[in-house]
Order: C-alpha cells, then sequence, then structure tokens
C-alpha cells in the first residue's frame, strides 16, 4: 500500500493527516500521552540552547517555537496547519525573532540556510515513499557544519491500529468522536539510526526507558565511499 496516497474515500492519507491537525488545533492541549521515558526526553530537549539561526519543521502549537526563540538568533517556525501557526504565534508573542510560514512539509522548499533544524513529534508521521524526500530537503536546510535535532515516540495504542499492527496507518479521534488517518511509524532507534548513516546522515539516536527517541548529528563529512554501517 502506498501510504502517502491510498485511501478509501476521496482524500489521501497525507490531506487526512493534516486534517486531523486543523481540526485538533483548539483541543491539542488535552492529547497528552502518560508513559515512562517523557523526563529523560525533556531532558535530552532542554539541553539543547541553539544560539544561531534555526529552522523548525512541524511546529505545531509552538511549545518548542518560544523555547527556541529564548536563545537562537532566529527561528523560521514551518507548519501546514494555520489554526497551529495562529497558536504559535499567540504563544511566542510579536516581538519574538521568529518568521512563521505555512506550507506543506512535503513539498516545501527553504529559501535559506540555518544552522540547526528541528522537528519535533514528526518523523513518524512522514510516509515510507517520503522518507528519502524528507531527509534531502533537511539536507538543504542546514549550512555547513549544521547539525539536526529531532524528538518523538513509538506509542501506538490498540485502539488505535484499525489496520493491523503491521500497517503504518492509524486512526485518531477528536474529542467528539471524529475519525481521522494518519501516518505513525512505530520507529526503533538503532534501526532509525542505521536508516540514517544510508542516507549519509551521522545522527545518533537515543532511547529513553518508554516509547520516546530523540536524534542529534548532522551530516557525514563528503568522502569517497558510503559511511561504514555497524553490522555487530
Amino acid at each position: 500500500m502506498d501510504s502517502g496516497r491510498e485511501l478509501t474515500g476521496q482524500r489521501s492519507i497525507i490531506e487526512e493527516q493534516l486534517a486531523y491537525y486543523r481540526a485538533v488545533a483548539g483541543e491539542y492541549h488535552t492529547h497528552t500521552l502518560d508513559v515512562p521515558g517523557q523526563q529523560e526526553l525533556l531532558a535530552a530537549i532542554t539541553a539543547q540552547s541553539p544560539t544561531g539561526d534555526v529552522l523548525e519543521l512541524a511546529c505545531g502549537s509552538g511549545l518548542w517555537t518560544k523555547r527556541l526563540a529564548s536563545t537562537a538568533a532566529s527561528v523560521t517556525a514551518v507548519d501546514g496547519a494555520p489554526e497551529m501557526l495562529e497558536l504559535a504565534a499567540e504563544r511566542v508573542g510579536r516581538r519574538a525573532p521568529v518568521r512563521f510560514i505555512q506550507a506543506d512539509l512535503f513539498t516545501w522548499k527553504p529559501d535559506r540556510t540555518y544552522d540547526l533544524v528541528w522537528f519535533g513529534f514528526w518523523i513518524s508521521h512522514v510516509p515510507e515513499d517520503r522518507f528519502e524526500a524528507f531527509w534531502s530537503m533537511v539536507d538543504r536546510a542546514l549550512a555547513p557544519g549544521g547539525s539536526v535535532f529531532f524528538f518523538d515516540d513509538n506509542h501506538r495504542t490498540h485502539r488505535e491500529l484499525t489496520e493491523g499492527p503491521d500497517s503504518p496507518i492509524v486512526e485518531r479521534r477528536l474529542n467528539d468522536g471524529r475519525p481521522f488517518r494518519l501516518v505513525k511509524v512505530p520507529y526503533q532507534a538503532a534501526a532509525l539510526e542505521c536508516r540514517l548513516r544510508e542516507l549519509g546522515w551521522s545522527i545518533t539516536v537515543s532511547a529513553t526507558p518508554g516509547p520516546f527517541y530523540w536524534g542529534h548529528g548532522g551530516r557525514f563529512p563528503p568522502g569517497p565511499s558510503t559511511p561504514p554501517l555497524d553490522l555487530f
């Protein structure tokens, strides 16, 4: 199944995923995840205090945008949902050095480069057939010597797995019961790190005791051969 395009009905998974985040914006604060590993993840996030120019992808309601803006020289925050961007702008305030952009992250092209590309709770929503293209976009956005920091979780409830545990598609519902289908790839840290290495990234992906993980690193320096894989 092409997880990015096939959907029973008239909307693709990507369109329905965006529709969900547009619809959930007003109640986003009520959708929390109470599982182990949150303190470890928060410690990894708060250890990051970027001082250069930062690109935040899938900024959502601006929780991390506000924190990034407190230390970075500038922040460009991109999201596909205008309702989320409105929340983010309200959270950050007018005086913060933040440029908000509404755009489809699967087609958007950065107009400059950045010292850090940051995205939280997003990589699991990238369909398999768009994974490499997404990381090519990240590569284009990254300045020489720049770094990437991301975090996410692989938590999927039994109720969400309406198409079975082997499918990347889950179903989530709003508080009023309306269902939406989304991509939610349950990455394991070691496998994701290996996959990124194959694409030329030197990113260490670390896991918490619970479902969370985070990645930090950058590109491998140009060389004559593909970076070696750790087979043993």
